[in-house]
């Protein structure tokens, strides 16, 4: 390379992107992901002993999928192919195929072939890499936002490990951020002086790298410096340097079935300030408020239950008031259900009585209805014996001993939470009657 080239390499390289210039070149560069690449670590060992098998990198943008992948091209002995499931189509992925088939009979090496985007490809671009992925033509990095056993085929996850990468913490965006300061890649030459902006960049960010470092690449090239020379990089510059993030909710993707996952799973844990902020979530990002009135109304007989037998009744009304009223003002009916409901007596008691019930007719327990209880509304009922049905409204009480199926099962067993605790003390009381009497045992 003459001085010329040079030159017009370093140029190129200054209009990249910050984010694209601070990509690690080894594993010691890469942040916040200490649970797969900390001392001793089994993925860790296997890039350094370039010993990797297929991988499929998961996780939210900007946590380091394409760095760790970028990581591993420099330091393996391999060929490393790159490629995108955006741009990609089945004939460039046969070529870069045959192509690696070629190296390993004419040289024996090897071929890691990194895919980003891995989600983007369908079911017959996946199943063009399934073969050679299992006798050992490639060795694949999939990266992906979108979780791997909803978009990505079983057969090509089976033969792979899923590795899933966390959203960066606060402290390891700073690390980065502090590092691109002091870095001849980033602002090494640069008079910059943090007054807070650096916090609140690591912070905003919400995890993502690539944001961050996109933001502190237009705070510190639009911000003129003092008149000693210096870049103030304040609390206000990096508020107006990061944009305002949308959330990360996609209907037919993770963002969705994990929030409304928080959400249930907060509302069954009684907590209602986690569940109105889950709520929130969801509208703001759009989601359909029928969508969560119906898993309102789904929860209040799963999880509440006979504890608060009028949870229910306020599930419903809210899937209701959503028809009628619509939003924006049903957010509110919305709340009322989901913090009734989030701090109402909890049990799964009727969930769990009728899962049972019918594990035990699947499994070939099906019972013959009892003589008394067959329907007598017809001509030659008495013929067919159905007679000897006591009515329980004639007796103190309002209850009667007699069989209602051939043989004694406990399905229903209320626990000790709000009404069903009364419940719990009225069935207790029959039950023990009904043994008395001979009509059944428990068991």
């Amino acid at each position: 390379m003459d001085l010329f080239q040079e030159e017009s390499a370093a140029l190129a390289d200054g209009r990249r992107p910050l984010a694209a210039r601070m990509r690690p070149q080894v594993l010691e560069d890469i942040f916040g992901q200490e649970h797969i690449l900390g001392p001793g670590k089994l993925l860790r060992r296997a890039i350094e002993a370039d010993r990797l098998g297929s991988i499929i990198l998961y996780g939210p943008p900007g946590c380091g999928k394409t760095s760790l992948a970028e990581v591993i091209a420099h330091v393996t002995e391999r060929s490393f192919e790159r490629t995108s499931g955006v741009l990609a189509n089945v004939s460039i992925l046969r070529g870069l195929i045959e192509a690696a088939q070629q190296r390993h009979q004419i040289n024996g090496r090897e071929t890691i072939l990194f895919i980003d985007e891995i989600h983007r490809f369908n079911k017959s671009q996946q199943d063009v890499l399934l073969p050679h992925t299992e006798d050992g033509t490639i060795t694949l990095i999939g990266a992906t936002t979108h979780n791997p056993f909803f978009f990505i085929n079983a057969p090509l996850t089976s033969r792979s490990t899923v590795i899933e990468l966390e959203a960066l913490s606060a402290s390891a965006v700073e690390q980065l951020l502090e590092r691109a300061l002091d870095d001849s890649r980033g602002f090494a030459g640069e008079a910059v002086e943090n007054d807070g902006g650096l916090e609140h960049l690591a912070v905003a960010c919400e995890g993502d790298a690539r944001r961050a470092l996109n933001a502190l690449e237009v705070a510190l090239l639009t911000t003129p410096p003092d008149a000693a020379g210096v870049i103030q990089l304040t609390r206000a510059v990096a508020e107006d340097s990061i944009q305002k993030k949308a959330v990360v909710y996609d209907h037919d993707e993770d963002g969705h079935y994990d929030t409304i996952s928080a959400f249930i799973k907060s509302i069954r844990g009684s907590d209602p300030d986690a569940a109105v902020y889950w709520l929130a979530k969801m509208l703001v990002a759009g989601e359909d408020p029928r969508f969560v009135a119906r898993r309102l109304v789904i929860l209040a007989s799963e999880d509440v239950g006979n504890a608060d037998p009028r949870g229910l009744t306020v599930a419903v009304a809210a899937m209701q008031a959503v028809e009628f009223v619509g939003m924006p003002e049903a957010r509110i009916n919305l709340a009322q259900a989901t913090t009734y409901l989030a701090t109402a007596p909890k049990s799964n008691a009727a969930y769990l009585a009728v899962d049972k019930a019918m594990a035990d007719v699947r499994e070939g327990r099906v019972l013959p209805v009892p003589k008394p209880l067959r329907g007598t509304g017809y001509q030659g009922a008495q013929a067919l014996g159905h007679t000897g049905y006591v009515y329980p409204h004639d007796h103190e009480g309002h209850h009667v001993e007699q069989a209602y199926m051939p043989t004694a099962a406990i399905y229903y067993e209320p626990n000790d939470q709000g009404y069903e605790e009364v419940i719990a003390r009225r069935l207790a009381a029959w039950r023990a009657r009904r043994t008395v009497t001979g009509e059944g045992d428990s068991k």
